[in-house]
């Protein structure tokens, strides 16, 4: 028997669901973490606690289910969009992650729009450049922590930075790439001309996966603290609203669904 591994980033805390391939659940665990708003209207949290959370919850689905770690054939990943994690030199965390429901970016968004342009934004990303999505925490750091900027190598994602501990890869996939302001969502490529604008390295991004895609395998550290085994692969995901609204059927016109969470989202098929 093959089984598969979800891990979820949330933000009030990492799920690990263990299923066969019938989609049975075998086990589930569920980690906690803090969320730090040190200001009104700011939101943030700390990267080594959602890698503390993920190695536990592993650890523990696997002894819970009695699952040998070879037994597992891969790993996907979800977790909570548009937060930005800010890497320097060796992968060093240079600052608390600013999250999806942070809203102080409000002049830097309008920054953005103003210089590139409303409706040439929108008809890049489909969005326009909102405080929660990712482009303009990037430039609030610029604008307000330029001493972070300067050290900055790399920007990832939630989900994406555990994707880092577990592979060694850069690596994100397509949908949680949509909701950065900075992605091309029909050629399915960051936008160039986005990240231009706004003065963000093209370096600076990680590489782009369709969902289903392996980006990388269990590296020797990673096995050695989540008890996976070396070598298993871990494919793209995807941001948790979107694969959610992928598992409630939404793929089709006349579908539409309403998640309640730590937000609340409606979702309709648009072709």
């Amino acid at each position: 028997m093959r089984y598969l591994l979800g891990i979820d980033i949330g933000t009030s805390g990492t799920k690990a669901l263990l299923m066969d391939e019938a989609g049975a659940i075998k086990a589930r665990s569920v980690q906690e973490y803090p969320l730090h708003t040190p200001r009104p209207l700011w939101s943030e949290q700390d990267p080594e606690d959602w890698w503390r959370a993920t190695c536990a919850a592993i650890r523990h689905v696997l002894q819970q289910s009695g699952v040998a770690p070879s037994q597992v054939a891969g790993v996907g990943l979800s977790g909570q969009m548009h937060g930005a994690v800010f890497l320097g030199e060796g992968d060093q965390v240079l600052r608390r992650a600013i999250l999806w429901n942070d809203q102080r970016t409000q002049a830097e968004c309008d920054w953005i729009m103003d210089t590139i342009g409303r409706d040439r934004v929108v008809e890049l990303t489909l969005n326009p450049v909102l405080t929660g999505f990712t482009a303009g925490k990037i430039v609030w750091v610029r604008n307000h922590e330029p001493e972070i900027y300067a050290k900055t190598r790399k920007v990832l994602l939630p989900k994406d930075f555990i994707r880092l501990r577990l592979t060694g890869e850069y690596a994100t996939e397509v949908s949680d790439a949509s909701g950065t302001s900075l992605f091309n969502v029909a050629k399915r490529q960051w936008a160039e001309e986005m990240l231009d604008g706004s003065g963000i390295p093209r370096s600076w991004m990680p590489r782009v996966y369709e969902s289903p895609e392996t980006t990388g395998r269990i590296t020797p550290q990673a096995s050695a603290m989540t008890g996976l085994a070396e070598g298993t692969p871990v494919v793209g995901g995807g941001g948790d609203q979107a694969a959610g609204a992928v598992g409630n059927g939404i793929v089709e016109t006349g579908i539409v669904s309403s998640t309640v969470g730590t937000s609340g989202v409606v979702f309709a098929f648009a072709d």
